[in-house]
């Protein structure tokens, strides 16, 4: 009997392993049509630029097909007008789940404070950078972020740029907003063009879609560690960018 559970257990892992590898098969024909070769450099790695075909509209595609394949919620903005309407748009629909919305944590970002002012709809509190122990009695954390990842629907927050690590992290539902500029095709070409210039930070912290593990019973559950839903606003327009830039300049001749 104890020979015959053992037995069912390790068909359940293994087809759970064929699944796994199944659904991996269209992001393994990505890379087999553009392979990028890595070279070192005096400076660190340089990594290829993406295909030709890979332009701006195709990389926001891919990134949102893929963003929404891990469990997120992308929305293309085209200007600073339709970021707003997104972000009210979100938070107006939370507000209506238990998820509440209410009490909103901000990064660092000035560009985030400009937009946050002009939001149609009620909240109780908005505040930056709030400390640890306080982020638990927030309900949304908003950030912008320094780059994202294509072919994963990955976004990468970058610690030097922006305090976003914990507003990113810690409450239940985590908005960030991506410009399409800042989307890479791969993590390696990702790190290359934020390692361009300046030293890269310290701290780099990905993320793949709301929190997620299966290290009990290996049972999925979603928001254990972290954010139970993520929304990403991708903005087309160069109105964020153009001001998160003047503040990284800022920063780096501090």
């Amino acid at each position: 009997m104890e020979h015959e559970r053992n037995n069912s257990a390790r068909e359940a892992i293994l087809g759970s392993i064929r699944q796994h590898l199944a659904a991996s098969a269209p992001y393994d024909a990505v890379h087999a049509e553009g392979v990028h070769e890595v070279e070192p450099r005096a400076a660190g790695l340089d990594v290829k630029p993406a295909p030709s075909n890979g332009t701006s509209a195709s990389l926001v595609e891919m990134f949102s097909e893929n963003l929404r394949a891990v469990g997120g919620h992308p929305v293309v903005a085209r200007n600073e007008a339709e970021v707003i309407a997104a972000l009210t748009r979100i938070i107006s629909d939370l507000q209506k789940t238990r998820l509440r919305a209410r009490r909103i944590a901000l990064s660092d970002s000035p560009a985030l404070k400009g937009l946050m002012r002009q939001l149609n709809v009620e909240v109780e509190e908005i505040a930056t950078s709030p400390g640890a122990a306080e982020l638990f009695d927030y309900d949304l954390g908003v950030s912008t972020v320094q780059a994202a990842i294509a072919e994963t629907g990955t976004l990468v927050l970058e610690s030097e740029q922006e305090r976003h690590r914990l507003v990113s992290l810690v409450p239940p539902v985590h908005i960030a907003i991506v410009d399409a500029a800042d989307i890479c095709l791969t993590l390696g070409e990702a790190l290359a063009a934020m390692g361009r210039g300046s030293a890269l930070s310290p701290t780099v912290t990905l993320v793949t879609g709301p929190s997620r593990t299966a290290d009990i019973e290996l049972t999925l559950a979603i928001g254990v560690h972290g954010p139970q839903e993520l929304h990403v606003i991708v903005n087309e327009g160069p109105e964020i960018r153009d001001q998160r830039s003047e503040v990284r300049g800022q920063r780096s001749n501090r």
